[in-house]
């Protein structure tokens, strides 16, 4: 463990050149300069947007912030932005297409209903799991590939027998939770762990159950990795969460106990974070109070009671650990917004990353309304996976017309995924009836929702707006940007060093402007493409727009 030792002494420091810094760790200071963890800025908070300096100065253009010696007159110092304040933008987010379906039934087996729960991009080849339901009502899970993320075939696993053959897409051990569950179906997390060996390569974190003999045995083993409100008393059953490993996210070997025991139903997401040196995972939680210690004994109290009654808020809970076979029960990370309807609730939390940015965290919560059995799409943006923001912007996608495959009710699974022309897709599962609706005749399909070009979100100029990034230690020496301007916009890149001055050859009079539509077009100076700036030196971007709204940068 490092130790970092100050002493004062009687004698009193009289500046910070005088304290001496010994054996401090890589990594344990803060601030700039930044580091990206893929190619690509962008720009879902203002993590990389510098929040810009000031000063108040007097008649001789000294500055005097706080000074206690000027004895000024309310209008004798004037106040002075910094070349780094951001001033005329703000953060916006663009509502999504829906396509769809992208898998129509063609199989026996998949005569209710096919979705996609799950989409990942190993390698070259989009890969997708989820479940299939044959006029039976008969659930199971199936696999595909696509090479482009939008034709998707069923390849013969020849894995699992159905009416006499085993020419099919089925998978047989595939970690599953009770079938015929509207959610717990179509949500399964599969991620890539790099640390591991390649017999256990692919990892998935899934909501399940647990025997009571289970849970007693469990319980006196671990006190701290459960809590009670995994006891469904209601329901006869009591929750778990549990680990999977892979060396193929074919063929899988559960962990021998529960990650946790919680309750944690429905869709839970997880990753390996480079960072943290951690694994993460996210549950659904619930946004309620205690029992009062002085309550009344009920024999028929079971764990769930609040939700019952309708006070419990559904939410979004968080767990970390540096083993993947033992986690802390969750804690209550994300609730509903204030300004969100009482009766809304975050059915699920769909976490993934930006495509090209692992180290850009975003969350697309269902929301799900019980004031009329509506659910509708929104996001969160966090910069390191633990602190969350809600993006501005609203509803960004809605159940479509009645009728329609998903015009009952949505539900959106990660990844966010990268096509080959540029545009991001979600995937979703598009309900024919609301959420809450009777069963009997419901159907399911796979679609995504749609942003061309990547534009998901981005910094937006109405009129005139500067701001400048936090300096970062630059990935590649030459810029592209994905941006849109008006007609009569413009936007003007500069390259900073940590001060704000620029770098020669890349100041915003050396800048040709940007003008239209760039798809991660190069940036250019009269002096060419080259931000000329000293590699081992941080950089600072510093942007004008003029009409303009820039949805990311990638370095080369």
């Amino acid at each position: 463990m490092t130790i970092l030792l100050i002493l004062l002494g009687p004698s009193s420091l009289t500046s910070a050149e005088e304290i001496s810094f010994e054996m401090v760790e890589p990594g344990m200071w803060t601030g700039e300069p930044y580091a990206l963890a893929g190619n690509r800025m962008v720009f879902t908070n203002w993590y990389y947007v510098r929040a810009g300096v000031y000063s108040w100065r007097n008649a001789d253009g000294q500055a005097v912030n706080t000074s206690k010696t000027e004895c000024l007159g309310p209008w004798d110092a004037h106040f002075e932005r910094g070349v780094d304040a951001p001033t005329g933008v703000r953060i916006v987010a663009e509502k999504a297409r829906q396509m769809g379906p992208i898998i129509k039934i063609e199989k026996p087996w998949e005569q209710m209903a096919v979705t996609l729960g799950f989409v990942l991009k190993d390698g070259d080849t989009y890969r997708g799991w989820g479940p299939c339901q044959d006029k039976e009502g008969v659930t199971r899970r199936c696999y595909f590939e696509s090479k482009d993320g939008l034709h998707w075939v069923r390849p013969n696993m020849d894995l699992v027998e159905y009416k006499g053959n085993t020419n099919n897409n089925m998978l047989p051990d595939f970690p599953s939770g009770k079938l015929g569950l509207a959610c717990s179906d179509v949500t399964t997390c599969i991620f890539v762990d790099p640390t591991a060996p390649p017999e256990e390569k692919y990892k998935c974190v899934k909501n399940g159950r647990v025997t009571m003999a289970e849970f007693r045995s469990f319980a006196q083993k671990y006190p701290d990795r459960w809590e009670h409100r995994a006891l469904r008393k209601d329901a006869g059953f009591i929750y778990a969460l549990h680990g999977y490993t892979s060396p193929d996210a074919i063929h899988w070997k559960r962990m021998p106990e529960p990650l946790t025991i919680e309750h944690t139903d429905t869709q839970v997401t997880g990753y390996y974070d480079p960072k943290l040196k951690k694994y993460v995972i996210y549950t659904r939680h619930y946004y309620v109070g205690p029992t009062a210690p002085n309550a009344p004994d009920d024999p028929k109290r079971m764990g769930w009671l609040s939700e019952a009654h309708g006070s419990g808020r559904r939410s979004i809970g968080r767990t970390e650990s540096d083993r993947f076979d033992s986690f802390p029960v969750s804690k209550l990370i994300v609730i509903p917004r204030i300004d969100m309807s009482p009766s809304a609730l975050l059915y699920t939390m769909c976490y993934t990353t930006i495509p090209g940015a692992p180290d850009h965290h975003l969350m697309f919560p269902s929301i799900w309304d019980t004031r009329d059995d509506s659910t509708h799409l929104e996001m969160l943006s966090s910069h390191d996976g633990k602190v969350w923001q809600w993006v501005p912007g609203g509803a960004l996608m809605e159940t479509s017309s009645f009728g329609e495959f998903d015009g009952g009710c949505i539900f959106w699974h990660p990844n966010l995924i990268e096509l080959a022309n540029g545009d991001w897709v979600l995937p979703y599962s598009g309900y024919l009836y609301p959420h809450k609706y009777p069963r009997g005749a419901w159907r399911f399909g796979p679609g995504y929702a749609l942003w061309p070009k990547g534009r998901l979100i981005g910094i937006r100029a109405d009129e005139l707006g500067e701001f400048s990034t936090v300096s970062i230690m630059a990935p590649g020496r030459r810029l592209r940007i994905n941006a849109v301007t008006k007609r009569a916009g413009s936007i003007l890149v500069g390259v900073a060093k940590r001060n704000g001055t620029f770098w020669q050859g890349n100041s915003f009079d050396d800048a040709i402007p940007s003008i239209g539509d760039h798809h991660y077009t190069p940036v250019r100076w009269k002096t060419g493409e080259d931000m000329n700036f000293d590699p081992e030196d941080p950089i600072c971007l510093r942007f004008k727009l003029d009409r303009a709204t820039i949805y990311g940068i990638q370095f080369e």
